[in-house]
């Protein structure tokens, strides 16, 4: 966002031809310079011998703490005074940038604040002390489309953009009070954008809000009308299990429909592993695969899952989600195998297990690898409607959460 901003900043007054040979049009009151014009100090520094870190000291910066929006002071290190003053020409003073010139963070670039009275940087992070220039609009041009397409980076293994190559870099640049003039207006822009940014922080969460709530009144028999002529679900369980203990209500779902009941998870649904096969290549089930994080990997072994079946993730942060396999394979080891009794419409008790994620979530077991508590998951009380309003129910749900979801895709 920041580079469109700068691009339009600089379209602010009327633009007429400068001189020949540089990238584009400026004002007549501009001038086409390089960053070594515009800076008393170009250089990045280097790593203490033998990682020389001090518990407290002179701030050291990494490319990790380098950001767009500031410093971040998460994982920061400190070396003594001593190794400060022997890293001659690398010291770091309020008001200078900040540049990654190395690797994934290549062009991530920060102004030091006030607040930092001096610091240090590693070889991977370029300090930049401007002069005739505001930092913040030089800050600014290099977070631009322009400086990201003129850079002239090196190296395959680990790209970097040399001192040099930096140095020569083409820079537009407007008088003094100009500059000042452009930060005021981008500022303006900026809060604005982040007027709109947080509305449609606000209008995500309200979509989020409004899924739990449909969620809620269907497990609550309040979404959809009921059929009189439903086949009741207490007959609908006789075939499930005859001699299982049948309610109507309980103390977390009153006053439900009267051909609703309620019955435990662990009636209607099993968590078991697959069976164990070997000498057959299949697709490796795990999870990075079915989000489609990563290509295929092939194994000759393992718990085998049939293409449609459910799997439960049973191991870590997300456990409770359900995946659905697109083909057969070796399910992932943080797997359990979820089976849903025929009798039941399967995406009912999907959407039921859904509205219970948060509680699955929260009361995970284990203190080395947090897993899904399955004693739990397997008390969960499930309400059950006849079985022609459980399907009613999830054609109600899919079509709100349709609409639900074009709104978030076009925010």
């Amino acid at each position: 966002m920041k580079h469109i901003i700068f691009q339009f900043a600089s379209s602010l007054t009327i633009h007429t031809p400068h001189y020949e040979n540089v990238p584009f049009e400026v004002p007549n009151n501009w001038v086409w310079t390089t960053i070594e014009n515009i800076c008393s100090k170009i250089g990045s520094g280097s790593t203490p011998k033998g990682s020389n870190y001090s518990s407290n000291g002179i701030i050291f910066f990494r490319s990790q703490n380098v950001h767009n929006d500031g410093i971040v002071l998460d994982d920061i290190k400190y070396i003594s005074k001593e190794v400060h003053k022997s890293m001659i020409g690398t010291e770091v003073l309020p008001n200078d940038l900040l540049l990654n010139i190395t690797g994934g963070s290549l062009g991530r670039c920060t102004i030091v604040p006030n607040m930092i009275d001096r610091g240090n940087v590693s070889q991977h992070v370029c300090i930049l002390r401007p002069i005739l220039v505001k930092a913040e609009y030089l800050h600014i041009f290099i977070l631009s489309s322009f400086f990201a397409k003129t850079m002239k980076i090196t190296g395959s293994g680990r790209e970097g953009l040399p001192k040099y190559n930096l140095e020569k870099m083409f820079l537009p640049l407007p008088p003094l009070e100009e500059q000042k003039g452009i930060m005021v207006e981008i500022e303006r822009w900026f809060a604005l954008i982040g007027q709109i940014e947080q509305g449609k922080s606000d209008l995500q969460t309200v979509v989020n809000q409004a899924k739990n709530k449909i969620l809620d009144l269907a497990i609550h028999g309040k979404l959809i009308p009921q059929d009189p002529n439903d086949e009741p679900a207490s007959e609908l369980l006789k075939r499930i299990n005859p001699k299982a203990e049948i309610t109507c209500d309980n103390g977390h779902y009153k006053n439900l429909p009267d051909s609703w009941c309620v019955v435990p998870m662990q009636m209607l649904c099993s968590l078991t592993d697959g069976e164990k096969q070997s000498g057959i290549e299949r697709i490796y089930l795990d999870v990075k695969y079915l989000r489609g994080e990563h290509d295929t990997k092939m194994l000759t072994a393992g718990k085998y899952a049939a293409a449609n079946s459910l799997l439960v993730l049973v191991d870590g942060e997300n456990s409770g989600e359900v995946f659905r396999t697109p083909i057969e394979g070796y399910q992932g080891s943080t797997f359990k195998q979820l089976t849903i009794n025929s009798n039941m419409n399967t995406d009912y008790i999907l959407q039921v297990i859904n509205s219970h994620r948060k509680t699955l979530r929260e009361n995970k077991v284990g203190s080395a690898i947090p897993h899904l508590n399955k004693k739990l998951f397997r008390a969960i009380e499930v309400p059950i409607p006849p079985y022609n309003e459980q399907q009613r129910i999830v054609n109600a749900i899919n079509v709100a959460y349709k609409h639900l979801d074009a709104i978030m895709k076009n925010l």
